[in-house]
């Protein structure tokens, strides 16, 4: 099955369940964004466990014992491989000129920087640049729906959920990738991010007496701004 196809697959994959449930909670008090509260706190308890007693310990290994250029190479690879995605979100949202650069931009890095071990285009003024699927639904005009706390992958929503669908459904590579390969990538990714936050563990613990509401809040403003590319409405004008 070709690419667009699967394209065309996924994202009428991710608009359908975005749709479905993007009505049931409007922008507003915390209750309305987060209706799933009480569902949601024991995922995020659970995550919390899994974090202490697995994959912090663990990140705290890879980050102790893994030289720092073969980390900064390994996020490399990781980011290369999505800046295709990034490219076809750049089109989706009515932005060609951004979705050349970062096709180019995969380009260069791939054939000159070893697959994207090394940034060659950033070093040259190729921005990178962070789009997905989410976004393009968000700037298609579909709610977010309700905030949602995901085993192990943590915070999301509705929209972002279903974006994350189709971008899978809609990926050749990850399609056709066995089981263990999927593990061991997705394995890679959660460790190799968590170590990134060791360092910022210190503004949650004092940055709230609840860390739910607390990322739950800074999560959903986050994806507000990416999704309005840093300018977003007031929230009285969104749905």
């Amino acid at each position: 099955m070709s690419r667009l196809p699967r394209l065309a697959r996924g994202l009428a994959a991710a608009a359908l369940l975005a749709l479905a449930a993007g009505c049931a909670a409007p922008g507003g008090p915390a209750a309305a964004r987060d209706p799933l509260e009480p569902m949601n706190r024991v995922i995020w308890g659970f995550n919390d466990q899994a974090d202490q007693l697995v994959v912090r310990p663990v990140a705290r290994i890879y980050d102790a014992v893994t030289p720092e250029v073969l980390r900064q190479s390994f996020s490399g690879v990781l980011s290369n491989l999505v800046d295709p995605w990034i490219a076809v979100n750049q089109l989706l949202q009515g932005k060609p000129v951004l979705a050349l650069s970062d096709l180019t931009r995969f380009l260069i890095n791939t054939v000159f920087g070893f697959g994207g071990m090394a940034d060659v285009a950033g070093a040259i003024g190729l921005e990178k640049h962070h789009e997905d699927l989410g976004q393009t639904l968000g700037r298609w005009g579909v709610p977010p729906g309700p905030y949602l706390v995901l085993p192990l992958l943590g915070p999301s929503s509705v929209r972002e959920t279903a974006g994350f669908i189709g971008s899978l459904k809609g990926d050749p590579i990850w399609e056709h990738a066995t089981r263990e390969q999927k593990q061991v990538f997705t394995g890679g990714v959660i460790i190799e991010t968590r170590a990134r936050l060791l360092g910022s563990e210190r503004l949650l613990q004092g940055a709230s007496l609840d860390a739910y509401s607390f990322v739950r809040d800074s999560y959903l403003q986050r994806r507000r701004n990416l999704v309005h590319d840093g300018n977003p409405p007031p929230l009285r004008e969104e749905d």
